[in-house]
């Protein structure tokens, strides 16, 4: 097999199917990825578009073509001395509806069913009415309209003999102790014999094997003819007698039906973020842990699984632990594999977002991040510190929105008392006991711990931490302090004695240094609790909320940026890469993920106005005078308001595509789809005039009104074509950016993975825009290694020239495998005129070195270019400054032999006349 050089990222779901994948593997192979990297695999919910919401993780989606299937895709990839690594969900599965057989057994049994303890539940709760109950906020109305309403009948499944309640696509288990009440008013006399063999399952010893004969029992005797309909209709809620019946049987269950609305403040159980059908599990736990990943283990023993990757390892309640024992185990797991599929090292990638200044744990043992944080690094490396203050102020006249840091403070704010209240209500009463167990604080109250813990969490500065049984590691302490400072400018005097005690409890104090106990257990229980409440409070604030209310530029809006930074000097990203190559050398490096809100050449053509600021500010004004009459006056202000319209032009500016003909008037309406759908989105998670759980459908029709107008109606033509103008004012240096970005992504230090037909521009929006079908059957015919670079620039906009230089670079790495693995990384000197706009670099190995050069912030050099590529004459005296010489005999660029002599300074007019960027390779 192939070592770990480049990964390319596959969305499988029903109409891409693991055998649609099989046909395209000797593309892939000869682009020169050496691993696929698909979505996760296990069985989803029907008609899953993504997988994250497994239903059954004992066995391979049957959705996706089944175990069969995988087999096949991975004997394919085998004959190209390729690998894979699966996607895999530890911290959660989905619940609700009806498919997921370990939620269907905790819904009827309760705490007696063997998979009780699998799901994050808090059985203890403060609230009578959840008294050892489950609340189930899945009701589309409250419970006593939907009960009086019919809207939750009482049902029976013939085919397994289960009596359960429906509403819409959920199921909800009765207990079969239960099933005696309701069979006792059937008037069918083997019913009633049967109810009482039901009644006595209460004293049994084994109630959950003994149910199963009897249920099969019942639906024999049904299906036979057995009258259970008249029983039923005895629970008919629409009749005064029926609704007391069926309300006293669900009374009696282990869950409390609710209405959604409920979650948010009453919800007594983890969920994914704030979605009531991804239910938190326990992998904590041994038995949930070997349960969960059984599946995986086997197919990683038998050699079909080549790495993973964890989804959301924030959500865990001890990632480094979980990390840990994962790599053990698949650690014990290399030995028995077959020789054909024989592995040194297993690689290991956790998704996780780091904040500014933090890094990955190395003691996890893992092998790095799926590479959110190297999109960051080269998103600020392209764009202008001269465009931050104009930009800025174009943000902050229109929208009259606060800076962005403020932003997220009260977005913060929003979710902790909102979506994510129950959650941090739960936090809250976890530390209210943490004080009771102690006489110095048992006075505090929970209204007070309340307010600094909202104060803290608000102002925390990265998604978690993770204290241990010792305490906080010194590599978190300065983000707690950071979290601490700051919340108290949110706390008046009185309250901040309460961040003293938080700053005990959260990790100050070690829990281990407690006997043994329920206050040791407890102060456990409320350092995990609080650390699994600040990732996703900072998700649905940040990411799901900010970037959705501040635009000073949106391509600096996406997972894993710090979007307070504007830039950063060529400096940091080396000085990224250097600890990368020390710290984690294998790291993936992504520029578009199936989660970006933006594709990679979206973001590269709108940092083009990080140098075009005051431009952009003098063409803003023109069209918003133009679209006067499209925006709309209703009672609560403009439609669109001056924010969500100048966030929309700089959306169709990014997105604008490059062969759209404004005379195609299905071409526009395809497009105005597109940006539609985003809209949407992007108004409701803003959460300011609209919501996903209150949509403004007239500010929403508005909206879209002035959308449509502005790309469909005639009348609107002279604003069209102007936005029309200015995007492909922007294109040709977008289109720069695009191949540096992923020339870099392919060079630098880590695994460069690919998202799905990314090899061509991408200029997408966030999903599922980001996850529309590709056309592979054009790639796989434009991917010729004799193209001509000349040839590739002249028709640049179809992307062939995008994917030459990707299947160029990935073939200069397969060839020099370990210079670009392990290979020293050293920033090279630039010097003369424009010295300032270039990044350039030199990966050295034993005997051959690699020169990595690329322009940066030089959409000026194009000049009036017709293609990226900058004209030689333009870079004047700019020269690299090398550390050792290039002798022409063996130096070879991507496209041609560059003008190399044997001195030690090379002209970028020589190593760039060719193509826009350049790598050369010297062996001695």
């Amino acid at each position: 097999m192939k070592p770990l050089t480049a990964t390319l990222r596959l969305q499988f779901h029903s109409d891409f199917t693991l055998d649609h994948a099989v046909p395209l593997v000797p593309y892939f192979a000869q682009l020169g990825i050496s691993h696929l990297y698909a979505s996760p695999i296990l069985k989803a919910r029907a008609g899953s578009r993504h997988g994250y919401d497994v239903v059954d993780p004992t066995c391979v989606n049957p959705e996706l073509g089944g175990e069969a299937a995988l087999e096949r895709l991975v004997a394919a990839l085998r004959q190209h001395g390729m690998g894979l690594i699966l996607d895999t969900v530890s911290n959660h599965m989905a619940v609700g509806g009806a498919d997921n057989p370990w939620w269907q057994s905790l819904l009827a049994w309760g705490r007696r069913s063997p998979y009780a303890e699998f799901f994050d539940i808090q059985w203890h709760s403060s609230d009578p009415l959840l008294a050892g109950q489950l609340l189930l906020p899945f009701l589309g109305s409250d419970y006593g309209v939907a009960l009086r309403n019919g809207e939750i009948p009482l049902q029976f499944d013939k085919q397994q003999g289960l009596l359960q309640v429906a509403h819409y696509a959920h199921r909800f288990p009765i207990c079969p102790v239960d099933y005696g009440w309701i069979l006792a008013l059937s008037p069918e006399p083997a019913l009633k014999v049967l109810a009482e063999r039901f009644t006595a399952l209460g004293d049994s010893a084994t109630p959950l094997a003994d149910s199963l004969p009897l249920q099969a029992e019942l639906a024999r005797l049904v299906r036979e003819g057995a009258d259970l309909e008249s029983a039923l209709v005895a629970f008919d809620s629409r009749s005064e007698a029926g609704f007391k019946r069926l309300h006293l049987l669900l009374e009696r269950q282990t869950y409390r039906l609710a209405s959604w609305r409920t979650a948010a403040d009453d919800i007594n159980w983890r969920r994914f973020f704030d979605i009531n059908e991804l239910g938190g599990l326990r992998v904590e736990r041994a038995v949930v842990f070997e349960a969960t990943h059984a599946k995986l283990f086997e197919l990683i023993e038998r050699g079909l699984v080549d790495g993973l990757r964890i989804d959301h390892i924030d959500g865990l309640a001890d990632p480094r632990g979980y990390c840990r024992k994962l790599r053990r185990r698949v650690d014990s797991l290399l030995a028995r594999r077959p020789l054909n599929a024989g592995l040194e090292h297993f690689p290991l990638y956790v998704e996780k977002i780091l904040g500014a200044d933090e890094h990955l744990h190395r003691d996890w043992l893992t092998d790095g991040t799926t590479g959110y944080e190297f999109m960051n690094q080269v998103s600020l490396l392209q764009h202008d510190p001269a465009g931050e203050a104009p930009l800025s102020e174009l943000w902050s006249n229109v929208s009259e929105r606060p800076d962005f840091p403020e932003e997220v403070r009260q977005a913060r704010h929003l979710v902790l008392n909102a979506s994510l209240a129950g959650d941090c209500e739960s936090v809250a009463q976890a530390l209210l006991q943490v004080a009771r167990n102690d006489l110095m604080t048992r006075d505090l109250t929970l209204g007070a711990i309340r307010r600094a813990l909202q104060a803290l969490v608000a102002h925390y500065p990265v998604y978690r931490t993770y204290f241990n049984a010792c305490g906080r590691p010194a590599q978190d302490e300065t983000f707690f302090q950071q979290a601490l400072t700051n919340a108290r400018q949110d706390l008046a005097e009185a309250d901040w004695p309460l961040l003293d005690q938080l700053e005990r409890w959260l990790g100050g104090q070690a829990w281990r240094h407690l006997p043994p106990g329920r206050a040791r257990k407890q102060l456990r229980h409320a350092c995990v609790r609080f650390q699994q409440l600040t990732a996703p409070s900072a998700a649905k604030a940040v990411e799901d909320t900010a970037f959705y209310r501040s635009a000073r530029l949106l391509s600096r809006n996406d997972v894993g940026f710090e979007a307070e930074r504007f830039s950063a000097p060529p400096m940091h990203f080396h000085n990224e890469a250097q600890r990368r190559l020390r710290d984690f050398p294998d790291n993936l490096l992504t520029t578009a993920t199936h989660d970006h809100k933006r594709g990679e050449d979206t973001r590269a053509r709108l940092a083009v106005l990080s140098e075009r600021g005051t431009w952009l500010a003098s063409r803003v004004e023109h069209w918003r005078e133009l679209a006067a009459p499209l925006r709309a006056q209703l009672d609560d202000g403009l439609a669109p308001s001056p924010g969500d319209e100048l966030m929309l032009l700089q959306t169709l500016l990014g997105s604008w595509p490059l062969d759209l003909d404004l005379n195609d008037d299905n071409a526009l309406r395809q497009y105005a789809e597109r940006v539609r759908q985003w809209q949407q989105k992007a108004l409701r998670e803003a959460k300011l005039r609209s919501s996903w759980s209150a949509p403004n459908e007239a500010y929403e029709g508005a909206c879209a009104h002035y959308l449509d107008g502005l790309l469909l109606d005639s009348e609107n033509q002279q604003l069209r074509k102007s936005l029309a103008d200015a995007a492909q004012l922007l294109a040709c240096p977008g289109a720069l950016n695009g191949l540096v970005q992923a020339l870099l992504r392919m060079t630098t230090p880590g695994v460069p993975d690919l998202y799905q037909g990314n090899e061509y521009w991408d200029f997408s929006l966030v999903d599922p825009d980001n996850r529309r079908a590709v056309d592979y059957a054009s790639r796989r015919r434009t991917l010729d290694d004799a193209t001509p670079a000349a040839e590739l620039l002249a028709h640049w906009r179809d992307g062939r020239v995008k994917q030459a230089l990707i299947a160029r670079v990935l073939d200069c790495r397969q060839a020099h495998a370990e210079l670009f693995r392990r290979g020293a990384y050293l920033p090279l000197t630039v010097q003369g005129r424009h010295a300032d706009k270039v990044i350039a670099f030199a990966r050295l190995g034993e005997g051959e070195h690699a020169i990595v050069v690329a322009p940066r912030l030089a959409s000026s050099l194009l000049g009036g270019a017709a293609t990226p590529l900058i004209p030689a004459q333009n870079w004047d005296d700019t020269r690299l400054v090398l550390p050792f010489a290039l002798s022409p005999a063996n130096s070879t660029g991507l496209f041609a032999c560059a003008a190399v002599s044997s001195s030690k300074e090379l002209p970028l007019s020589a190593v760039l006349a060719e193509f826009p960027v350049n790598v050369l390779i010297q062996q001695s």
